[in-house]
């Protein structure tokens, strides 16, 4: 059986703190990873992630579950945060950092050098792209989010999100293949 998100949310509406908490256990990865993703700053990232869960928990009771899932609905919070800090803060999101989530059990240093050279030529095909492209990709491959679920956290129909990844898968092959050159 999967995550029973549905009655989670449900219990915690109704004041359930533990499953606020299992919720909270549950998706902290996730909202992290795709919070450092954006601003590239561990320190950072733990800040915004509490601020996600706090203003989740705040705004629960006006959650409503016919609207989409929890899910779709927490990183639309994470997003707008984010959102909100750059408005705050003026500043340009970069993946520069991404080279320090490479698996440390590469068996050689041959291995760990190509793929610190694929991270660093995906990072700046990434930084290349349009922010609501970037968006798109983000929330599909980094975050795992459906068609559906991006639609909702980023404001677009799933049709739209659709046409926004080909686009944006397109021109990364065409990027990286520039940077194979």
């Amino acid at each position: 059986m999967g995550f029973p998100e549905a009655d989670l949310v449900a219990r915690a509406q109704r004041g359930d703190a533990s499953a606020f908490g299992r919720l909270y256990e549950h998706y902290l990865d996730g909202i992290y990873r795709y919070i450092y993703y954006r601003v590239s700053d561990h320190d950072e990232a733990e800040d915004l992630t509490e601020t996600v869960f706090l203003k989740a928990w705040e705004a629960l009771p006006r959650f409503k579950r016919g609207k989409g899932t929890w899910r779709a609905w927490l990183y639309r919070v994470a997003h707008n945060i984010v959102v909100d800090r750059y408005r705050t803060h003026k500043a340009n999101a970069s993946l520069d950092e991404i080279h320090d989530q490479r698996d440390d059990d590469m068996p050689t240093p041959e291995h760990v050098a190509e793929a610190e050279l694929e991270i660093e030529r995906l990072s700046a095909a990434l930084d290349r792209l349009s922010p609501r492209l970037r968006e798109v990709i983000l929330q599909r491959f980094v975050n795992g989010l459906s068609h559906a679920e991006t639609a909702k956290v980023i404001g677009l129909r799933a049709g739209h999100v659709r046409v926004l990844q080909h686009r944006a898968l397109k021109e990364m092959r065409h990027l990286m293949e520039d940077a194979e050159q």
